[in-house]
């Protein structure tokens, strides 16, 4: 495919081999069992290399993939369409941003103006200078407010030392919680093994009524037909 001729042509181990004939150089190619590349078109003559086309490509892919990995994802957090943005509203974006940047993502928080409130700049701002106090727990401001026709906007980023320290910290509250329900699920099962069980008073109670039921009851003596007979005729 490459149909220039001549070309300047570096060798598989990286040595500037100078400007040959591209035939020659396809040649020299085929004999060391690898391709010959062109790297630098633009230039007269163009730039080839003797290599391995195929793992110059997956190297390529490589790197690309590597570089892509290693770019932090912005996320947009709009605040409303206009200044007058409900609180509690405001507050759930806050927590949206917060997410985000738990999360390791930079946030663009947008606040958007309409009509006359352009003229009340200053409303805006302290908006998000507010936001950027509550977030500043977890993150830093990397980019100053910076106004794009009717809004303006700032970019906060992750502070990975107080993302650390805010999750270890509601990893050890969430242990220490789980560490309190079970002390409290183990004195409720003592509890419960409590009143199961057998009370020795009231045992002693029913005992002792009975004896009373069989002492308050007189001995009834069985009657012998021929015992009575006996006693009769002897006057007993």
């Amino acid at each position: 495919m490459i149909r220039i001729s001549p070309i300047r042509l570096i060798g598989a181990e990286g040595e500037q081999v100078g400007v040959v004939d591209t035939r020659d150089a396809m040649q020299m190619a085929q004999e060391a069992g690898l391709d010959l590349v062109e790297i630098v078109p633009d230039t007269r003559p163009p730039v080839c290399k003797i290599m391995d086309y195929g793992k110059y490509k997956y190297e390529q892919s490589k790197r690309k993939d590597n570089k892509t990995t290693g770019q932090q994802e912005i996320k947009e957090v709009r605040l409303g369409r206009s200044v007058k943005i409900d609180p509690h509203d405001v507050q759930i974006r806050v927590n949206q941003a917060r997410r985000f940047l738990m999360q390791g993502h930079k946030v663009q928080i947008t606040q958007r103006f309409r009509g006359r409130e352009m003229v009340h700049k200053e409303l805006g701002l302290e908006r998000l200078s507010e936001i950027v106090v509550q977030l500043g727990d977890i993150s830093k401001v990397e980019m100053a407010p910076r106004w794009v026709m009717r809004q303006a906007s700032i970019v906060l980023a992750p502070d990975k030392n107080k993302v650390e320290a805010v999750k270890r910290k509601k990893a050890k509250d969430e242990e220490a919680e789980k560490k309190a329900d079970a002390e409290l699920d183990a004195q409720i099962a003592k509890l419960d093994a409590a009143d199961t069980g057998v009370d020795d008073d009231d045992d002693v109670e029913v005992a002792s009524e009975a004896e009373d039921d069989k002492k308050s009851k007189p001995t009834r003596k069985v009657s012998n037909p021929v015992e009575d007979e006996i006693s009769a005729l002897l006057g007993e």
